[in-house]
Order: C-alpha cells, then sequence, then structure tokens
C-alpha cells in the first residue's frame, strides 16, 4: 500500500521543463552595477582573445609553436566565457530570468567542454615550454605543425567527450520538484540538488572523471616544470637562465590561476559545498580568468607587444602577410621548423651551442622540404637567409659553399 501511495505521488509530481536562474542577487540596484561591471569584463575579455588570435594569425613573426597553442586557448577563452557571460547579462536586467531544460543541457556542455579543453590545452602548453627549454636543437622536430595540430586535437577530444558524460548522467536525473537553481548558470552542484532521483551514482561519476582529467593535467604540469627548472638550473650563465624563465613566467601564472580555482572549486566533498561562495567563486573562473589570460600573455610578451605596435603602425601588410594560413599556421612545414627555431635562438647563449643549432636546424630542414617533395636547395636558401638576420656568418658562409 505505502509502495502504491508513492506511485501515485510521483506520477502526480510534474516534471521540470525550464529552470530559474536566481543569478547573484535579487537587489535591482546592484543588478545594474553588476551589469556595467561584467559588460565591461565580457568585452575586454572578447576583443583581448579575438584580438589575440588576428594578431597570431598576421604576424609572420608568431608563427611558432608556442603562439600556435597560444591562438587555441584564446579561441577556448572566448568561447566558454560567450557560454555563460551573455545569458548572466541577460538575467541581470531581465524580470524573467528562466532557461529552458534543453536551453540548460546546453549551456551546461559547451561550458564544460571549453572548461575541460582549457585544462588539458595548458598541460600541452607546459609540454611545449619543456621542448623549447629541455633539447632547444631538436624543439623544431618534437613541435613540428603537425604535432602541435595533434596535441591540440587531443585537448579538445577529452574536454568534449567528459563534458558529454556530465550532461548525459545530470540530463537522465528526474527534476519533479522546485525549479529554482541557485545559480547564475547551470552547472552540476546546484542541479543534482534539484533532482528527486537519486544522484549518488552521479556524483561518484562525475568525481571520478573531473579528478581523473583535473589531476592528470596538474601532473603534466608539475612533470614538465620540475624538468624545466632542471634544465634552468643547468644553463651557465644567468642571462640564459633568465631568458628561459621569463619564456615560462606568463604561461606558470596562468597556470596557477587556473588550476588553483578549478581544485578549489570541484575536487571537495559535496557536504561541503556552500553556494554562496561558490558562486564567487565561480565568477572569477567563468568571466575573470578569460580576461586575465590575454593581458598576462601580452603585457609581459616581447613579441605580441612589438606585433601589436607594428599592426598600430600598418607595417604587417608590408611583411608578406598572404603567405600566411590557418589559425598562427603557416601553409609550409620548412617556414613552421624555421620560425620555430628562430624562437628558440635567443635562448643559446652560448656561440658554439648556436653554430651546432644552426647547423641541427638545417638538418632538419633538408628532411622537412625532402618529405614535402621540394627542393632542398630553396630550403637551403630559406634557412640561409632567415639565420643570416641573427648575424651567424660563419654558419651561413657554410652554408653558402654547400648549396
Amino acid at each position: 500500500m505505502i509502495r502504491y501511495m508513492k506511485e501515485v505521488q510521483g506520477r502526480n509530481k510534474t516534471e521540470v521543463t525550464e529552470f530559474i536562474l536566481l543569478g547573484l542577487s535579487d537587489n535591482s540596484d546592484l543588478q545594474i552595477v553588476l551589469f556595467g561591471l561584467f559588460l565591461l569584463i565580457y568585452m575586454v575579455t572578447m576583443v583581448g582573445n579575438l584580438g589575440m588570435i588576428v594578431l597570431i594569425k598576421i604576424d609572420p613573426c608568431l608563427h611558432t609553436p608556442m603562439y600556435f597553442f597560444l591562438s587555441s586557448l584564446s579561441f577556448v577563452d572566448a568561447s566558454y566565457s560567450s557560454s555563460v557571460t551573455p545569458k548572466m547579462l541577460v538575467n541581470l536586467l531581465a524580470e524573467n530570468k528562466t532557461i529552458s531544460f534543453n536551453g540548460c543541457a546546453a549551456q551546461f556542455y559547451f561550458f564544460g567542454s571549453f572548461l575541460g579543453t582549457e585544462c588539458f590545452l595548458l598541460a600541452m602548453m607546459a609540454y611545449d615550454r619543456y621542448a623549447a627549454i629541455w633539447n632547444p636543437l631538436l624543439y623544431s622536430v618534437l613541435m613540428s605543425g603537425k604535432i602541435c595540430l595533434l596535441l591540440v586535437a587531443t585537448s579538445f577530444l577529452p574536454g568534449f567527450g567528459n563534458a558529454a558524460i556530465h550532461t548525459g548522467m545530470t540530463s537522465r536525473s528526474s527534476f519533479c520538484g522546485s525549479n529554482k537553481i541557485n545559480h547564475f548558470y547551470c552547472d552540476t552542484p546546484p542541479l543534482l540538488k534539484l533532482s528527486c532521483s537519486d544522484t549518488r551514482i552521479n556524483g561518484v561519476v562525475i568525481m571520478a572523471f573531473s579528478s581523473f582529467n583535473v589531476i592528470s593535467c596538474v601532473m603534466i604540469v608539475l612533470i614538465s616544470y620540475l624538468c624545466i627548472l632542471i634544465a634552468i638550473l643547468r644553463m651557465p650563465s644567468l642571462e640564459g637562465r633568465h631568458k628561459a624563465f621569463s619564456t615560462c613566467a606568463s604561461h606558470l601564472m596562468a597556470v596557477t590561476i587556473f588550476f588553483g580555482t578549478i581544485l578549489f572549486m570541484y575536487l571537495r566533498p559535496t557536504s561541503s559545498y556552500s553556494m554562496e561562495q561558490d558562486k564567487i567563486v565561480s565568477v572569477f573562473y567563468t568571466v575573470v580568468i578569460s580576461m586575465i589570460n590575454p593581458l598576462i600573455y601580452s603585457l609581459k610578451n616581447k613579441d605580441v607587444k612589438g606585433a601589436l605596435k607594428k599592426i598600430l603602425q600598418g607595417r604587417l601588410v608590408e611583411e608578406g602577410v598572404v603567405s600566411v594560413g590557418g589559425m598562427g599556421k603557416p601553409r609550409s612545414s620548412v617556414r613552421w621548423h624555421v620560425k620555430g627555431g628562430l624562437m628558440i635562438w635567443n635562448q643559446i647563449p652560448d656561440a658554439l651551442d648556436k653554430r651546432h643549432f644552426v647547423e641541427r636546424q638545417v638538418a632538419n630542414l633538408i628532411r622537412v622540404a625532402l618529405r614535402e617533395n621540394r627542393q632542398s636547395r630553396t630550403a637551403y636558401n630559406k634557412s640561409i637567409q632567415l639565420y643570416c638576420i641573427f648575424n651567424c656568418q660563419d654558419g651561413c658562409e657554410e652554408l653558402d659553399r654547400s648549396t
């Protein structure tokens, strides 16, 4: 009899078809202030990230593996901020703060996808810095154009796959009680609190996948920077150590801010969640971090500031922009290898090491040129012209004789 009454009661409950996002505050005056603040942050975010993508694409000096990863990071930052911020801005001014069940699932999926992708992408960027500093002579081989594309694709696959599991597990739950989400976007903890079904399995699966993804990315970053630290300590000159460390400073700052926030937000027992506290932390990693990243990578980066200065002076068009294709990736992998090598050039303090670097780099160019069915003489000539810019006169004379 009791079982029958529960079944009847369950059938009488109405399934939720839309949710109400309560947002950050119900104070109308504060909502107007927050709208202006978040609108400004969102505009800076989009201008900074999209501007970084365009800048890397049109400036040939930025067609290196490091900036290829940076352009991908800017795309991810702009995407996951856009999955949350526009709806939040609308709800700050609108009286009707509802979002449909499908809209909530879509927001949750795309935000989770790009957030997970950023975790793996930052880990791949740490490996890129490791490859550049640990063995600069082989950097252009270790981080060729195809390998960079593969690493970026590897970052997107687990990010979107993990979000699909989260979204699928959450959408299969029954929502038949309150439809008010105590948050400004659709996220796992507040959604599971509204579910009238058993969510223990959901919590375990989501915690397991999230923990594995975040911890694996953190381990890649820690191992990469441990190897980088060992390589820097082995450098004989202080100038070389300073240059090597300066190439990692921006990435290290971005990694610390991002993973520190994510670890605090998600890798906690569900019993310790405080919605008011979590909403403040969520604002930081959904709205603020995506604005901070382009500022971190531009304000402390001479190459980016130099490219921006050339754009303002209208000089980039004169430097042969038409040869560029794709998101910061040259059409020719010969050029990719040369420009990747030039980025490492200034990090090599010793003249003999620079000479060996030139010889190894040209050997790599020959191999790449033959693989592309190009004439090796063409590859030689391109490398000679570019390396002579860096005053490697002995190496250039030797290469000239060999051609």
